[in-house]
């Protein structure tokens, strides 16, 4: 199952682990059966007698296995083969459920221990999801640290009759107890705040007690993550407040077009750009969201962030790079059915749809790219285009077009959502050539139809915005309002993309640092 190469880097990591692991089987019949129980023999076959195999499981899911701490209550298990995106949690599990410990903040470390009542975590992912492998691994560790803690993680795309039943249309999906706890990428601070009702209180009373910084960056995303490393590297005191690090990457599948790096993925960028700014002192305040701006004419001095849980950050310069998220078709049906059959992410979400009909919206590169995975997947894929004609790429296009499975209506305006009151059963379009009305049954609705920015809580700062929303900034991403600067895919700089967003939030950072030395010398005289 494993090659040469990884199983040599699977034995460099069991090596870690200081508890006997017993892995137990429930495998069943059939060729995935067969994969699992040739994985878990070389799991054994390098772990230099670390891990030992049962093949006496009685699971109701088949395959799946068990990864338990000999002798305890500690345990994970995996219905279906975690490969791929998964193959790194499988690693994890075994080193943390081993005795090997986990990477994570020493306080969530007694949070988790701390947690009172029993809970049984269900994670349902896809092994192409990008966005699943967090959720899986924050619960196995969990898992790990608190014995009444269970976590099962399950290949909605094997158990494809399980995923009906409890309707499940888009990973990843929690349940915990049997009921739904939550669905897209979670940390395990994420999932803490939610079992921890006390926890935003006690964040909220650290954050009061922080003293001003010199620059603030709003925002956690590729150009958040540049202007905090370029204002740090001046020596001054930077903070970064950010709803999640990462940002819109971590929801981005293969990035091909960032200068020096010929390939990565969007969760891997985020890991190494909250890394890179951990590299310096940098204030981190993550899962922080910013709720209004309060200028430095209004507090006598400095700018304030006001946040979401009530506390407030104080600083002389602040950085704005609150950055974007997907737009919405903004049609009758598409709240109600969202996670139901309305999906955003066609890497994440696609396996669910397998032989199934499917609808694209939106003709640019994204809509464009969709349609062709999603195309290897489904039955069959409808793609809808506002405009007269498709805007992706040529290229993009000659391949969709020679895509037997695929139907390209363009001038079709969407009109509305249909379903059966749990999922997604048509939608409606009407053709802007003739206004005729029509409706394409289908299961699943992919948007594709671009950004937006996430600025409306600025909208009392006094920080001007366009009139699509995007914040103005000029040569230097200096705002209307003193002191505040911007960057990334939040503000009017044309092209919306990595590349462009870090160096905005340089250039932004250095603006930041000029501003505060012009100012320096105006404060001395004022206080002489």
């Amino acid at each position: 199952m494993l090659d040469a190469t990884l199983k040599s880097q699977l034995q460099g990591y069991l090596q870690n682990v200081t508890q006997p692991v017993e892995l137990v089987a429930s495998l069943g019949d059939g060729p995935k059966a067969a994969e699992m129980g040739e994985l878990l023999e070389d799991i054994v076959s390098v772990s230099a007698g670390k891990v030992t195999l049962r093949t006496d499981g009685d699971d109701a899911r088949k395959p799946s296995f068990e990864i338990r701490r000999a002798g305890t209550d500690v345990a994970v298990t995996f219905a279906g083969l975690p490969m791929g995106h998964e193959f790194t949690s499988l690693v994890l599990a075994l080193l943390h459920v081993g005795g090997h410990p986990p990477k994570v903040d020493a306080d969530a470390i007694e949070q988790v221990k701390a947690l009172d009542g029993d809970f049984v975590f269900e994670t349902y992912f896809s092994l192409s999801c990008q966005n699943c492998p967090d959720v899986v691994q924050a619960l196995n560790t969990m898992a790990a640290l608190n014995p009444r803690i269970r976590h099962t993680a399950i290949d909605g795309a094997l158990f494809q009759e399980e995923v009906a039943a409890r309707q499940i249309m888009a990973v990843p999906t929690i349940m915990l107890n049997g009921a739904e706890f939550g669905q897209g990428r979670m940390t395990l601070e994420q999932v803490l705040a939610k079992l921890d009702t006390g926890a935003a209180a006690r964040d909220a009373a650290k954050i009061k007690a922080k003293e001003p910084f010199e620059v603030l960056v709003i925002g956690g995303g590729p150009a958040g993550a540049a202007a905090a490393i370029y204002a740090a590297r001046k020596g001054i005191r930077t903070g970064i407040a950010a709803e999640r690090f990462g940002g819109q990457v971590l929801d981005t599948m293969a990035i091909e077009n960032l200068t020096g790096t010929p390939h990565t993925e969007g969760p891997k960028l985020a890991a190494d750009l909250e890394r890179h700014v951990r590299d310096y002192e940098v204030d981190i305040m993550n899962l922080q969201k910013a709720a209004k701006l309060i200028p430095a004419s209004e507090t006598g001095g400095l700018v304030e962030i006001v946040l979401e849980n009530g506390a407030s950050l104080k600083s002389r310069t602040v950085i704005l790079a609150p950055g974007a998220r997907w737009r919405q078709m903004n049609v009758p049906g598409e709240d109600t059915y969202r996670n139901k059959g309305v999906a955003y992410c066609p890497h994440c979400d696609g396996p669910l749809y397998k032989g199934k009909r499917v609808a694209v919206i939106g003709g640019g590169n994204s809509g464009v790219e969709a349609a062709i995975d999603l195309a290897g997947i489904v039955a069959h894929v409808t793609l809808i285009e506002y405009d007269g004609k498709l805007r992706a790429d040529e290229v993009l296009q000659r391949k969709l077009k020679s895509l037997p499975n695929v139907t390209i209506i363009t001038s079709a305006l969407t009109t509305e959502v249909i379903g059966d009151g749990s999922k997604v059963m048509a939608l409606t379009y009407n053709d802007r050539g003739t206004g005729e009305s029509h409706t394409v049954e289908l299961e699943g609705i992919f948007v594709q139809i671009g950004l937006v920015p996430n600025t409306e809580w600025l909208a009392e700062g006094g920080v001007a915005l366009s009139p699509r929303g995007e914040i103005e900034v000029d040569a230097k991403g200096q705002t209307s309002v003193a002191g505040v600067f911007a960057a990334g895919d939040a503000t009017t700089t044309p092209y919306k993309q990595i590349v462009i967003s870090m160096g905005d939030g340089s250039k932004a950072a250095l603006s930041a640092f000029d501003y505060l030395i012009r100012l320096a010398p105006v404060e001395a005289r004022e206080a002489a």
